[in-house]
C-alpha cells in the first residue's frame, strides 16, 4: 500500500498536534489585569465538549497529512474553524464564575495556533481550486457574515474581548470611523498627487530619478520619527498662518498622522504609475499614432487603460500599509483602533490591545482580498480587450 504524505500536510499536522494536546486553549483571569491560569481543551470545556473538540482537531490534522481530496480537505478545515469558533465561546461561559463580571476568559495560544494552521489548509485548497475573482469575495463575505452572527448571536459574549468592547462600544466605533477615514483619506490624497507625478515622472526621464529617490528616502524614514518630525512645522503652521487651526492643522493629533500617511503612500503609487506606463506595449502606441491620435488621447485612450492592473496593484498596496500604519497615529492623538492598542500595552490588558488589533488585521485582510479581485478582474478585461 502506497501512503503519500501531503508536504504541507505534514507541518499543519505537527503544530495542530502541539496546539491541540500541549498548548493551553484559554487562559482565566480573576480579573481583566492579573497573571492568567491556562486550561487545556479538556479543562477548558464541559465534559462532551473537550472530547469532541480533540477528536475534530484529530480528523481534521490526518485529512491534511495525507493527500487526500480537495473536497475534503476543504470540508475539514471548515469543520475544524467552525468549531473552534463556536467552542471558544463555550469555554468562555463553562470557565466564567456565575454571577461574576470581573473574571475574564482569554483564547490561549492553542487557540490561535488552530486557527492559524486551519486557515493556512483552507487558504491552500482556495489556491488550488483556483477559484474566480468574484467566489474569492464570495468567501470573504460568507466568513463575514458567519463572524457577524456569532456576534448577534451573543456566543462570544463571555469572553473578555467582547467585555472590554462592552464597556467601550461608543468610542470603539467612533474610533474604528477615524481609522478608517485616516486609511482612506491619504490613499485618496496619495492618488490625487501620485498619479499625476507617477505620469509626469514617465514622460520626463530626467525627473524621474529625482522623484523616486526622494520618495525611496521618506519611506525609509521610521513612521513614528516621522509622525514626531511632522509636529514642529504643522505646529509652526497652526499658530502663524491664520484659518490653519480651525481646519484641524495642529502639531499632534489627525493632522500630522494624515500627511505621514499622504508621504507614505506616494511611492507605491507613483512607482507603478512610472512602471504600468512603461509597460504599455509599443505596438499600441505606434497604432494609436497611426490612428491620428493625440498624445493625450493616447495617454488616457490607451495608456492609462493598459497600465491600470499595475496601478492599482500600487493602491492596493498603499491601502493595506495605511491600514496597518494607521495604528502608530494613536501616539500622537490621531485616534484609530492603536488607541486600544497602546491603552492596553500601558494597563497591561491584552485583551484591549486584541480589541484594536483583531479589527485593524480584519480590515486589512479584507481590502487585500477585494483589491487582488479587482485587480485580476481588470487585467483579464485588458487581455481580453487587446487580443
Amino acid at each position: 500500500m502506497n501512503i503519500r504524505f501531503d508536504k504541507l500536510g505534514v507541518v499543519i499536522a505537527a503544530i495542530a498536534a502541539y496546539a491541540a494536546f500541549l498548548a493551553p486553549f484559554a487562559t482565566f483571569r480573576a480579573n481583566r489585569i492579573v497573571p492568567g491560569q491556562a486550561r487545556s481543551i479538556l479543562e477548558a470545556l464541559p465534559a462532551t465538549a473537550g472530547p469532541l473538540l480533540l477528536a475534530i482537531v484529530v480528523v481534521a490534522a490526518l485529512v491534511a497529512l495525507f493527500r487526500t481530496a480537495l473536497v475534503l480537505r476543504l470540508a475539514a478545515s471548515v469543520v475544524a474553524l467552525a468549531a473552534l469558533a463556536l467552542l471558544v465561546g463555550v469555554a468562555g461561559t463553562f470557565l466564567t464564575p456565575a454571577g461574576n463580571t470581573f473574571a475574564r476568559v482569554s483564547p490561549a495560544s492553542g487557540f490561535w495556533i488552530l486557527i492559524f494552521v486551519f486557515t493556512l489548509l483552507l487558504a491552500d485548497v482556495l489556491t488550488r481550486l483556483n477559484l474566480s475573482p468574484w467566489a474569492r469575495v464570495g468567501v470573504l463575505a460568507a466568513v463575514a457574515a458567519a463572524i457577524g452572527l456569532l456576534l448577534v448571536s451573543g456566543a462570544w459574549n463571555d469572553l473578555s474581548i467582547l467585555k472590554e468592547y462592552a464597556n467601550r462600544a461608543d468610542s470603539f466605533w467612533a474610533e474604528g470611523s477615524k481609522h478608517v477615514t485616516l486609511a482612506l483619506g491619504s490613499l485618496l490624497a496619495a492618488v490625487v498627487v501620485g498619479l499625476p507625478l507617477g505620469i509626469l515622472c514617465h514622460r520626463v526621464e530626467r525627473l524621474r530619478a529625482g522623484v523616486l529617490n526622494v520618495l525611496n528616502i521618506i519611506q525609509t524614514i521610521p513612521s513614528i520619527a516621522l509622525f514626531g518630525l511632522l509636529i514642529a512645522p504643522l505646529g509652526w503652521i497652526a499658530a502663524h498662518v491664520p484659518g490653519a487651526a480651525a481646519l484641524g492643522i495642529r502639531g499632534i493629533g489627525t493632522a500630522p498622522a494624515f500627511v505621514a500617511l499622504f508621504l507614505y503612500s506616494l511611492l507605491p503609487v507613483v512607482a507603478n504609475t512610472v512602471v504600468g506606463l512603461a509597460g504599455v506595449p509599443r505596438a499600441a502606441n505606434d497604432a494609436a499614432r497611426g490612428m491620428g491620435m493625440t498624445d493625450r488621447q493616447r495617454l488616457f485612450g490607451v495608456e492609462f487603460p493598459l497600465a491600470f492592473p499595475v496601478i492599482l496593484t500600487g493602491i492596493r498596496i498603499v491601502l493595506v500599509q495605511n491600514i496597518g500604519l494607521a495604528t502608530i497615529a494613536a501616539l500622537i492623538g490621531g485616534g484609530g483602533f492603536g488607541v486600544f492598542v497602546f491603552q492596553g500595552v500601558g494597563q497591561t490588558a491584552m485583551d484591549l490591545v486584541l480589541l484594536g488589533a483583531v479589527p485593524t488585521v480584519a480590515l486589512a485582510f479584507a481590502a487585500a482580498i477585494i483589491l487582488d479581485a479587482v485587480i485580476e478582474m481588470t487585467a483579464t478585461k485588458r487581455r481580453v480587450e487587446t487580443a
